[in-house]
């Protein structure tokens, strides 16, 4: 069964198939009869639920405070802002009746005509035509700025060909919404979230990431300005993996949030909107996990260190489980998420496969002759590296490891992206290059034809124009035109 649990495609084969594989096969989502849905399971549940704890509390370090708002939004709403409902449009799911009744034969249930709705109701894809909708009773005055909300919650877009955690009809995630007296309030707060999303994708994640402002043609439906976050896959595709949008006044205009300014004069409210979603999981998995399984950062592993006891009668288990029991006291009183395995049905060879599967940073064991010896078995995930250390001091080994396998896999992952980086000015380079990924910086002018066609022709995006890269004067790879900017070009999830 080992074995079993650790039979997994390599990446090297076929990189797309090992990530179908090891979500299900550590446990973390599976598909749902539910057509385009997932069921993420406990244990994959628990790692988004680490990533919503920190992420609530970095949120609310900034002001922001959370709320909830309905599932369900009347058509009519998103008729209000032409961007934002053509952006949307065809990935709606609508509900037109609200009742059910017994068919003909009594064996089943039809929908009932007469319970049909005077105006039909959205499932929620984005929540920003609701939000402002509500928005309206609570702003009057300069007074009642901002208004700061964050709801954490699911939606619906529906999908057609979809992937567990990166692309699916129905995902969870968080989204901000912001109303602001001034352009530049807003458009600050927009530019903060995003800083936060790089600090937590970098610090908790381990996850090195882009940071920079969309195209045109790549930004939020309503929006004035998109700005993202990149991360770069084994692969060397990009994912999108957390965005925040100034939208000027066009929510504000739309559902006539109207308010007192200082001098005494009527103005719109400004706004902002910003979100990550399970998606994140995807990201996590893809940047540094291997293939023997899961690799996770220790900040956002469930569990941080599991303990096995090695044993041969009923007599050594009990004073080995002992041993390992106070060395588990020892690491809680550290903040460490411990596990003690001392399950008498499965074989200790089962439970190392299960756990590297996944991911779990750090594995102690210990059998009679270590306990005689006082020392234990340290095992680190990200190298599986295995040494035999004292049982003394090893709750501050353990932290030691453990800080510093957080630190290991972002340099780790930081390496291979730097090092898939590329600038390029040759359009036939850039076409023959970009089949084996990597992100490309090159030329742009600006025009959403040239953007058309590189991704009609090579399937690659430009995924933003980064903050972090020298911008200096060129000519477009493909037009041949002056560039208004070099660009982060890529093919992507």
């Amino acid at each position: 069964m080992a074995k079993e649990l650790k039979n997994l495609t390599k990446r090297s084969e076929n990189y797309s198939q090992w990530y179908n594989e090891l979500v299900v096969k550590a446990d973390l989502a599976e598909q749902s009869d539910v057509r385009g849905c997932m069921v993420i399971k406990p244990y994959g549940y628990a790692i988004w639920e680490k990533m919503q704890h920190i992420l609530d509390g970095m949120f609310k370090e900034t002001g922001v405070q959370n709320a909830y708002f309905p599932l369900l939004i009347p058509k009519s709403f998103l008729s209000k802002e032409a961007e934002h409902v053509e952006g949307f449009a065809k990935e709606c799911a609508v509900v037109t009746h609200y009742r059910l009744k017994t068919n003909e034969t009594h064996d089943g249930v039809v929908v009932d005509p007469a319970a049909k709705l005077e105006e039909e109701l959205i499932i929620r894809p984005t929540s920003e035509t609701i939000i402002w909708n509500t928005y309206k009773n609570w702003i009057h005055s300069y007074r009642d700025l901002p208004v700061l909300c964050n709801q954490w919650c699911n939606v619906m877009r529906w999908e057609m060909r979809t992937r567990l955690f990166l692309r699916t009809a129905e995902f969870l995630w968080q989204e901000g919404h912001t109303a602001h007296a001034t352009r530049e309030e807003a458009e600050e707060r927009a530019k903060m979230m995003l800083k936060v999303y790089a600090d937590f994708a970098e610090k908790y994640m381990a996850v090195p990431v882009i940071q920079g402002v969309k195209s045109e043609t790549e930004r939020f439906a309503g929006a004035l300005d998109t700005y993202t976050i990149e991360a770069m896959m084994q692969d060397g595709k990009a994912l999108q993996s957390g965005t925040s949008h100034f939208l000027g006044q066009n929510f504000g205009k739309a559902f006539d949030v109207q308010f007192v300014n200082e001098q005494n004069e009527l103005d719109y409210a400004w706004a902002t909107s910003w979100g990550v979603s399970t998606r994140l999981m995807g990201a996590l998995i893809m940047t540094h996990s291997d293939d023997n399984g899961l690799v996770l950062p220790p900040a956002l592993a469930p569990i941080q260190v599991v303990l096995i006891p090695i044993y041969k009668t009923s007599e050594q288990l009990a004073e080995v489980k002992a041993k390992l029991d106070e060395i588990a006291g020892q690491l809680k009183a550290l903040g460490i998420s411990v596990k003690v395995d001392a399950n008498e049905q499965k074989r200790p060879g089962f439970k190392f496969a299960d756990y590297e599967l996944k991911g779990v940073p750090v594995r102690l064991v210990m059998g009679a002759r270590d306990l005689e010896n006082g020392t234990i078995e340290l095992m680190r995930r990200d190298t599986l590296e295995k040494e035999t250390v004292p049982v003394e001091g090893i709750a501050a080994e353990v932290k030691r490891v453990l800080d510093d396998m957080q630190t290991a896999i972002f340099e780790k992952a930081r390496k291979y992206r730097d090092e898939h980086i590329y600038e390029c000015d040759d359009y036939e380079e850039f076409k023959r290059r970009i089949k084996d990924g990597g992100f490309f910086l090159c030329h742009w002018d600006g025009t959403a034809e040239t953007e058309a066609r590189i991704k009609e022709e090579t399937q690659a995006t430009i995924r933003c124009v980064p903050y972090a890269f020298e911008q200096t004067p060129g000519v477009d790879m493909v037009s041949g035109k002056p560039a208004v900017a070099r660009v982060l070009i890529a093919r992507a999830y």
